[in-house]
């Protein structure tokens, strides 16, 4: 007699469950994609607000233009800054250690809105696009868990993430595909045409000016690269391709380091989506290569299990 078996706390069983649990406990080798997926975009989501949430706190002087689209003086605006920034910092911790669906949908509507403040502001349409990782990852996350059946589901911490199909996955890929080609383009207008000059002074920190005779030729050759880059993402977002889209945009942002800009810490870890983004997509595209593992499960029409190792009669 021929049977099929598998370890009661596999990670096989554990990735065909409809739901797999988010919880830290246990190895991490052998967690299904999905956990990956959750924690990739939930330790973004607080970066990204712990990081945004601490200029607040630290009086970014930046911040009063956007006060002043509502008609709030400056004096009042640095005032409500460190209760902004507190709160945005609230946020952060509260998706790590009990993330639910209200926050979330908060957290990207106000990653938008504050993205959508920057145009406002007169610092171009631009910059909403760039920043399309403030309130694009937050919202995956959430349409990842879906959005619930009641009120209680929208309170409750989510301590399980559905299985993605090769469907679902699927979508999603081509969310965070949309999402890091609009960042990449984004960033790239900024240099070839509005030739904003904080870039110049990041590249200058590290001695990019040097290479050309004219810093605005360095923001157009920079800019037209990350904007092929962009477009490449629409076509072709392999790992390879997404490892380096993570390495350049860690190593760009880190520029803010090496300029000594206030706060750059604080800069790099605002931007963790930007850097979480192609990793869970890595995590989506691999999900196709688990499905066609899969094999039919005759003890049900239409469903599938792993293939699990064969034993011995005993």
């Amino acid at each position: 007699m021929v049977r099929r078996t598998a370890a009661p706390n596999s990670p096989a069983l554990e990735a065909t469950a409809g739901l797999v649990p988010t919880r830290l406990a246990g190895s991490l080798t052998g967690k299904p994609r999905e956990w990956w997926i959750h924690w990739i975009l939930r330790i973004a989501v607080a970066g990204e607000f712990i990081g945004h949430g601490a200029f607040g706190t630290l009086g970014k002087e930046a911040w009063l233009a956007y006060y002043d689209i509502f008609g709030i003086s400056a004096a009042t605006g640095r005032d409500l800054m460190p209760l902004t920034g507190s709160l945005d910092i609230a946020l952060g911790v509260l998706v790590l250690v009990y993330p639910v669906r209200a926050a979330l949908l908060y957290m990207a509507c106000w990653g938008l809105f504050t993205a959508a403040l920057r145009p406002l502001a007169g610092e171009g349409g631009w910059e909403l696009v760039e920043r399309s990782y403030n309130y694009g990852v937050p919202f995956a996350l959430l349409l990842l868990h879906g959005f619930g059946t009641s009120l209680r589901d929208w309170v409750s911490p989510l301590r399980d993430i559905p299985r993605l199909t090769k469907e679902r996955a699927r979508g999603f890929a081509l969310g965070f595909r949309a999402t890091i080609a609009a960042y990449l383009i984004g960033h790239g207008a900024l240099g070839v045409l509005t030739n904003k000059p904080l870039l110049l002074d990041l590249y200058a920190s590290v001695g990019l000016d040097t290479l050309v005779g004219d810093p605005a030729t360095l923001n157009d050759v920079v800019g037209l690269f990350e904007i092929g880059l962009g477009l490449l993402m629409l076509r072709a977002a392999t790992t390879p391709v997404l490892l380096f889209v993570l390495s350049w945009k860690l190593g760009t942002e880190s520029l803010f380091i090496t300029n000594g800009s206030y706060g750059a810490g604080f800069e790099v870890i605002e931007r963790a989506g930007a850097y979480a983004a192609p990793l869970a997509l890595i995590c989506l595209n691999s999900i196709e290569s688990r499905e066609k593992g899969r094999v039919p499960h005759r003890g049900r029409a239409g469903s599938t299990l792993p293939v699990a190792r064969i034993a011995s009669p005993p």
